[in-house]
Protein backbone atom coordinates (compact mmCIF):
# COMPACT_ATOMS: atom_id res chain seq x y z
CA UNK A 1 0.00 0.00 0.00
CA UNK A 2 0.96 3.01 -1.05
CA UNK A 3 2.15 6.06 1.59
CA UNK A 4 -0.46 8.59 1.20
CA UNK A 5 0.46 12.33 0.05
CA UNK A 6 1.29 15.20 2.43
CA UNK A 7 -1.65 17.46 2.90
CA UNK A 8 -1.10 20.87 1.46
CA UNK A 9 -2.87 23.79 1.45
CA UNK A 10 -2.86 25.64 -2.24
CA UNK A 11 -4.97 29.28 -2.48
CA UNK A 12 -6.11 30.17 -6.08
CA UNK A 13 -6.39 34.06 -5.77
CA UNK A 14 -8.16 35.61 -9.00
CA UNK A 15 -9.47 38.72 -10.30
CA UNK A 16 -12.34 38.38 -13.32
CA UNK A 17 -14.34 40.73 -14.70
CA UNK A 18 -15.86 39.08 -17.28
CA UNK A 19 -16.15 35.50 -16.36
CA UNK A 20 -13.37 34.27 -18.23
CA UNK A 21 -10.73 34.04 -15.47
CA UNK A 22 -13.19 32.91 -13.17
CA UNK A 23 -13.83 30.05 -15.44
CA UNK A 24 -10.70 28.82 -15.60
CA UNK A 25 -10.03 29.42 -12.02
CA UNK A 26 -12.71 26.63 -11.18
CA UNK A 27 -10.80 24.39 -13.70
CA UNK A 28 -7.71 24.84 -12.09
CA UNK A 29 -8.45 24.03 -8.95
CA UNK A 30 -10.12 20.84 -10.12
CA UNK A 31 -6.37 19.94 -10.79
CA UNK A 32 -5.35 21.41 -7.49
CA UNK A 33 -7.33 18.40 -6.09
CA UNK A 34 -6.58 15.75 -8.37
CA UNK A 35 -3.07 16.38 -7.14
CA UNK A 36 -3.75 15.37 -3.46
CA UNK A 37 -3.78 18.88 -1.91
CA UNK A 38 -6.70 21.04 -0.54
CA UNK A 39 -7.94 24.42 -2.53
CA UNK A 40 -9.09 27.10 -1.90
CA UNK A 41 -10.82 29.67 -4.35
CA UNK A 42 -10.42 33.49 -3.66
CA UNK A 43 -10.78 36.66 -5.55
CA UNK A 44 -9.41 40.33 -4.74
CA UNK A 45 -11.54 43.45 -4.65
CA UNK A 46 -12.89 45.51 -7.39
CA UNK A 47 -11.44 48.99 -7.62
CA UNK A 48 -13.89 50.58 -10.14
CA UNK A 49 -17.06 51.87 -9.41
CA UNK A 50 -20.99 50.60 -10.18
CA UNK A 51 -21.35 53.17 -12.50
CA UNK A 52 -18.34 52.25 -14.50
CA UNK A 53 -18.94 48.85 -14.35
CA UNK A 54 -22.32 48.58 -15.54
CA UNK A 55 -21.42 50.80 -18.31
CA UNK A 56 -18.27 48.27 -19.40
CA UNK A 57 -21.23 45.66 -19.22
CA UNK A 58 -19.47 43.63 -16.23
CA UNK A 59 -21.47 41.28 -15.17
CA UNK A 60 -22.33 40.55 -11.21
CA UNK A 61 -19.32 38.67 -9.42
CA UNK A 62 -19.71 35.49 -7.98
CA UNK A 63 -20.77 35.86 -4.19
CA UNK A 64 -20.02 32.50 -3.09
CA UNK A 65 -16.22 32.71 -3.48
CA UNK A 66 -14.71 35.03 -0.86
CA UNK A 67 -13.22 38.46 -1.54
CA UNK A 68 -9.48 39.04 -0.53
CA UNK A 69 -9.89 42.16 2.11
CA UNK A 70 -7.10 44.04 3.57
CA UNK A 71 -7.21 42.66 7.12
CA UNK A 72 -7.62 39.39 5.45
CA UNK A 73 -4.23 39.68 3.23
CA UNK A 74 -1.44 38.05 5.48
CA UNK A 75 -3.61 34.57 6.10
CA UNK A 76 -4.48 34.31 2.73
CA UNK A 77 -1.34 34.95 1.17
CA UNK A 78 0.82 33.40 4.12
CA UNK A 79 -1.06 30.33 5.65
CA UNK A 80 -0.80 28.06 2.61
CA UNK A 81 1.90 25.95 0.77
CA UNK A 82 1.75 27.70 -3.00
CA UNK A 83 -0.68 30.58 -4.64
CA UNK A 84 -2.04 30.50 -8.42
CA UNK A 85 -3.10 33.53 -9.64
CA UNK A 86 -5.15 34.21 -12.27
CA UNK A 87 -5.85 38.00 -13.84
CA UNK A 88 -6.81 39.21 -17.20
CA UNK A 89 -4.56 41.11 -19.13
CA UNK A 90 -4.27 45.15 -19.17
CA UNK A 91 -2.58 46.22 -21.94
CA UNK A 92 -0.21 43.26 -22.11
CA UNK A 93 0.21 43.55 -18.49
CA UNK A 94 -1.18 42.92 -14.92
CA UNK A 95 -4.85 44.44 -14.70
CA UNK A 96 -5.12 47.37 -12.27
CA UNK A 97 -7.18 45.86 -9.81
CA UNK A 98 -4.15 42.82 -9.04
CA UNK A 99 -1.79 45.70 -9.06
CA UNK A 100 -3.69 47.56 -6.32
CA UNK A 101 -3.89 44.40 -4.50
CA UNK A 102 -0.69 43.45 -4.43
CA UNK A 103 0.66 47.04 -3.81
CA UNK A 104 -0.57 46.50 -0.23
CA UNK A 105 2.03 43.62 0.41
CA UNK A 106 4.52 46.08 1.44
CA UNK A 107 4.08 45.09 4.93
CA UNK A 108 4.68 41.47 4.07
CA UNK A 109 7.82 42.12 2.18
CA UNK A 110 9.31 43.71 5.34
CA UNK A 111 8.98 40.93 7.14
CA UNK A 112 9.81 38.27 3.96
CA UNK A 113 6.97 36.09 4.67
CA UNK A 114 6.31 35.32 1.16
CA UNK A 115 9.82 34.61 0.53
CA UNK A 116 10.40 31.01 -1.28
CA UNK A 117 6.73 30.03 -1.46
CA UNK A 118 6.09 28.79 -5.10
CA UNK A 119 3.40 30.50 -7.21
CA UNK A 120 2.35 30.04 -10.78
CA UNK A 121 -0.13 32.59 -12.85
CA UNK A 122 -2.86 32.23 -15.66
CA UNK A 123 -4.30 34.59 -17.46
CA UNK A 124 -6.71 35.95 -20.23
CA UNK A 125 -6.17 38.30 -23.11
CA UNK A 126 -8.58 39.29 -26.07
CA UNK A 127 -6.54 37.97 -28.61
CA UNK A 128 -3.70 35.61 -29.13
CA UNK A 129 -1.12 38.83 -29.78
CA UNK A 130 -2.84 40.58 -27.03
CA UNK A 131 -0.43 39.00 -23.64
CA UNK A 132 -0.76 35.76 -23.54
CA UNK A 133 3.32 35.67 -22.53
CA UNK A 134 3.68 39.13 -21.48
CA UNK A 135 1.18 39.64 -18.97
CA UNK A 136 3.14 36.77 -16.65
CA UNK A 137 6.49 38.76 -17.56
CA UNK A 138 6.01 41.78 -16.88
CA UNK A 139 4.16 40.84 -13.40
CA UNK A 140 6.96 38.54 -12.30
CA UNK A 141 8.86 41.55 -10.71
CA UNK A 142 6.16 41.75 -8.31
CA UNK A 143 6.65 38.59 -6.68
CA UNK A 144 10.29 38.87 -7.53
CA UNK A 145 10.70 41.16 -5.10
CA UNK A 146 9.08 38.80 -2.34
CA UNK A 147 11.59 36.00 -2.54
CA UNK A 148 8.98 33.81 -4.20
CA UNK A 149 9.45 30.80 -6.58
CA UNK A 150 8.03 30.82 -9.95
CA UNK A 151 6.92 27.36 -11.15
CA UNK A 152 5.83 28.34 -14.84
CA UNK A 153 4.36 25.22 -16.77
CA UNK A 154 6.52 25.12 -20.05
CA UNK A 155 5.14 22.78 -22.30
CA UNK A 156 4.72 19.99 -19.84
CA UNK A 157 1.43 19.78 -21.14
CA UNK A 158 1.02 18.40 -24.90
CA UNK A 159 -1.98 20.46 -25.38
CA UNK A 160 0.36 23.54 -25.82
CA UNK A 161 1.35 22.62 -28.98
CA UNK A 162 -1.75 21.98 -30.89
CA UNK A 163 -2.00 23.63 -33.51
CA UNK A 164 -5.73 22.15 -34.41
CA UNK A 165 -7.04 25.09 -33.22
CA UNK A 166 -6.94 28.53 -31.97
CA UNK A 167 -5.99 28.67 -28.27
CA UNK A 168 -4.79 30.56 -25.25
CA UNK A 169 -1.87 29.35 -23.46
CA UNK A 170 2.03 29.66 -22.97
CA UNK A 171 5.13 28.43 -21.54
CA UNK A 172 4.18 31.15 -18.66
CA UNK A 173 0.89 29.41 -18.02
CA UNK A 174 -2.51 28.35 -18.45
CA UNK A 175 -4.26 31.06 -20.79
CA UNK A 176 -7.76 31.54 -22.53
CA UNK A 177 -8.94 34.20 -25.64
CA UNK A 178 -11.78 36.16 -24.86
CA UNK A 179 -12.07 37.87 -28.19
CA UNK A 180 -12.45 41.66 -28.97
CA UNK A 181 -16.11 41.88 -27.51
CA UNK A 182 -15.51 39.58 -24.65
CA UNK A 183 -17.77 37.03 -26.06
CA UNK A 184 -15.57 33.54 -26.52
CA UNK A 185 -15.58 31.56 -23.74
CA UNK A 186 -13.04 29.47 -22.80
CA UNK A 187 -12.55 26.35 -25.10
CA UNK A 188 -12.34 22.88 -23.69
CA UNK A 189 -8.45 22.84 -24.50
CA UNK A 190 -7.89 25.79 -22.51
CA UNK A 191 -9.98 24.35 -19.65
CA UNK A 192 -7.96 21.43 -19.62
CA UNK A 193 -4.68 23.21 -19.79
CA UNK A 194 -5.77 24.85 -16.48
CA UNK A 195 -6.49 22.10 -15.21
CA UNK A 196 -3.04 20.59 -15.82
CA UNK A 197 -1.94 24.05 -14.43
CA UNK A 198 -3.44 23.53 -11.38
CA UNK A 199 -1.76 19.80 -11.10
CA UNK A 200 1.40 20.85 -11.61
CA UNK A 201 2.01 23.85 -9.02
CA UNK A 202 0.66 21.51 -6.68
CA UNK A 203 2.88 18.67 -7.38
CA UNK A 204 5.82 21.08 -6.99
CA UNK A 205 3.78 22.53 -4.17
CA UNK A 206 4.71 19.37 -2.18
CA UNK A 207 7.93 18.26 -3.38
CA UNK A 208 8.79 21.38 -1.78
CA UNK A 209 6.81 20.77 1.46
CA UNK A 210 8.11 17.35 2.14
CA UNK A 211 11.83 18.36 1.74
CA UNK A 212 11.37 21.10 4.27
CA UNK A 213 9.79 19.15 6.59
CA UNK A 214 12.34 16.62 6.67
CA UNK A 215 15.06 19.81 6.97
CA UNK A 216 16.65 19.45 10.62
CA UNK A 217 14.57 22.50 12.77
CA UNK A 218 16.70 25.56 13.55
CA UNK A 219 16.03 26.44 17.19
CA UNK A 220 17.64 29.84 18.02
CA UNK A 221 19.64 29.76 21.28
CA UNK A 222 18.61 32.71 23.52
CA UNK A 223 21.63 34.74 25.18
CA UNK A 224 22.46 33.27 28.46
CA UNK A 225 22.62 36.15 30.94
CA UNK A 226 24.74 34.00 33.77
CA UNK A 227 27.51 33.54 30.96
CA UNK A 228 30.02 36.83 31.73
CA UNK A 229 30.98 38.81 28.54
CA UNK A 230 34.95 38.19 27.55
CA UNK A 231 36.90 40.88 26.78
CA UNK A 232 38.17 41.39 23.17
CA UNK A 233 41.17 40.09 22.26
CA UNK A 234 43.61 43.13 21.58
CA UNK A 235 44.40 44.13 17.83
CA UNK A 236 47.37 42.97 16.00
CA UNK A 237 48.10 47.20 15.90
CA UNK A 238 47.88 47.50 19.33
CA UNK A 239 50.21 44.47 20.31
CA UNK A 240 52.69 45.16 18.06
CA UNK A 241 52.99 49.06 19.68
CA UNK A 242 53.03 47.55 23.50
CA UNK A 243 56.00 45.41 22.25
CA UNK A 244 57.72 48.24 20.94
CA UNK A 245 57.12 49.87 23.87
CA UNK A 246 58.65 47.29 26.32
CA UNK A 247 61.64 47.21 23.71
CA UNK A 248 62.17 50.99 24.45
CA UNK A 249 61.72 50.38 28.18
CA UNK A 250 64.77 47.95 28.45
Amino acid sequence: MSNPKPGAKIHIIYYSMYGHIAQMAKQVLKGVEAAGAQGFLFQIPETLPQDVLDKMHAPKKDDKVPVVTYDKLDDILVNCDGIIFGYPTRYGGMCGQMKTFWDQTGGLWMKGALMSKPFSIFFSTSTQGGGQETTALTSLSNFVHHGMIYVPIGYSSPKLADMNEIHGGSAYGAGTLSGPDGSRQPSALELEVAEHSGKHLTEIAMALKIGRDALPKKEASPPNPEQKSVPPEPSRSRQSSANLKAKENK
